[in-house]
Order: C-alpha cells, then structure tokens, then sequence
C-alpha cells in the first residue's frame, strides 16, 4: 500500500506521525488512523492507547473516546488543526 502513495501524501502522513494524540494530548508519538481506507487526508493522530488498545481505543471498546465525547470527525478536525498551525 505505502509504495502508491504519492510523495505528497507521504508527506503529509509523516507530519500527523509528528503530532500529539488529538483524542487524549499524549506526546509518546502518534500513528496514524485512516477514518476511510485509502483515503490518506482522512488520517488522525492517535497515541498507541486511544488507537489500539482493546478498552480504550477506537478498534477497542472506544472508552478514551467516549470520556471525552469525541468521534473520528471531532479528532480529525483537531488533527487539521495542528497541521495547518504547523504550515502557518
């Protein structure tokens, strides 16, 4: 899959790697959560916890997400956020 990125794309995933969690602030480094397969702007900083842990994560029972009353939108927005602060 990573080899039919374009390189903007790879560009642009690298920079929400850089990112705190945008569901819980953490620092420990992010990975990437795609909200639609394929669909590369659509990737969301998540910490390990809020991504795959099996009670707190989104692919989990999504408690980290439900104690703060976020969905993917509400984290994709905060994840545009701090990329477009990052590039102004």
């Amino acid at each position: 899959m990573n080899n039919s990125l374009s390189k903007k794309e790879r560009v642009y995933l690298a920079i929400v790697k850089e990112l705190p969690c945008s569901v819980c602030d953490s620092q420990s480094g992010s990975e990437v959560h795609h909200i639609k397969q394929h669909s590369q702007y659509t990737a969301v900083a998540l910490c390990l916890d809020c991504h795959r842990n099996p009670v707190m994560g989104i692919h989990g029972q999504k408690r980290a997400w439900s104690i703060r009353k976020m969905d993917e939108l509400d984290a994709l927005n905060i994840t545009i956020q701090r990329v477009v602060a990052g590039r102004v």
